[in-house]
């Protein structure tokens, strides 16, 4: 059975401003049900994660800070949320869910979480929305706990996985790809063991062809036994934080073939859902409600 991580929790009470990024958590599970992809069942709420688990990856200083919300001014303000204690909860249970999630995989091949994708999170600072950085967390529980050896972050939001790419940069059990807008976010990257940097108004057939190319000669070559997807959805050309100009079916065939990649070379596969911003919020569940339609397909259909 597919599982998916998802708590009310995700929907922060946040001012007008910010309230529009939030509206895809409680819209995408409820047209999951309606639709009938999904079942009550397939859900879970996590919980509040245990210190050491963020610890492997974060460091204790910045925890400290954002526990007791000493966090810098200036280091606050890069968060781009306002800094409060219900905000450090949602990101440690968010992170819970994808520790959870990553353990679900292990045993159904995919697992998902509504949430999650927040690879801008550093080692010692939060930016861009991101506190915790949730799948460089759970391949650390995987391998701290003998669950994986090797393992491959696919990162194809729009945006680069900066934060990511610091945490592993001189680490050769965890290889990290990103395949992003090369004029977007984060204005200065960083070095990923892989960055394809697309140039603006990329459309659904260059797209694909480098990610069809470029993905299964990755997994021959550094043959993970766990894969982290980033399935952001900013790759739209209607994505008002991307530059790029792909369509909701260019987007969908993506999925279709990382997912069918993971399952042909049975790799256990967990699922972050990242970023997604156009203006027309159906456009947003839409294009994230297909990486979950195709998980039933191909797994469990």
């Amino acid at each position: 059975m597919l599982k998916i991580a998802y708590h009310p929790i995700y929907i922060l009470p946040l001012p007008d401003g910010h309230r529009f990024p939030m509206l895809k958590y409680e819209l995408l599970p409820q047209q999951l049900l309606n639709e009938g992809s999904c079942i009550a069942e397939n859900f879970f709420e996590p919980r509040i994660p245990q210190e050491k688990d963020i610890l492997a990856v974060h460091t204790q200083a910045y925890i400290d800070d954002l526990n007791k919300l000493t966090l810098d001014k200036r280091e606050a303000r890069k968060i781009g949320f306002p800094l409060s204690e219900t905000l450090v909860k949602r990101e440690g249970i968010l992170v819970q869910g994808t520790i959870m999630a990553s353990e679900f995989a292990l045993k159904h091949g995919i697992a998902m979480n509504i949430a999650g994708g927040t690879h801008h999170a550093f080692s010692n600072h939060g930016e861009a929305f991101c506190l915790f950085n949730d799948q460089a967390i759970g391949a650390r529980y995987l391998q701290n706990n003998h669950l994986a050896k090797k393992i491959l972050i696919v990162d194809l939001d729009v945006h680069q996985g900066n934060g990511t790419a610091e945490i592993f940069k001189n680490d050769s059990t965890v290889f990290t790809f990103s395949m992003h807008g090369e004029s977007n976010y984060p204005f200065q990257k960083g070095k990923s063991d892989l960055d394809i940097a697309m140039p603006n108004e990329t459309k659904d057939e260059k797209y694909l062809s480098i990610l069809k190319e470029t993905l299964p000669q990755l997994v021959a070559e550094q043959k993970p036994d766990f894969i982290y997807y980033l399935s952001g959805v900013d790759i739209l050309e209607s994505d008002k934080l991307g530059k790029l100009s792909c369509t909701v079916s260019g987007c969908k065939e993506r999925d279709r073939f990382v997912l069918q990649t993971c399952k042909d070379n049975h790799i256990p596969v967990m699922c972050s859902m990242g970023g997604g911003y156009s203006l027309d919020i159906k456009v947003i569940i839409e294009a994230h409600t297909n990486t979950f339609r195709l998980a039933q397909e191909i797994y469990f259909w």
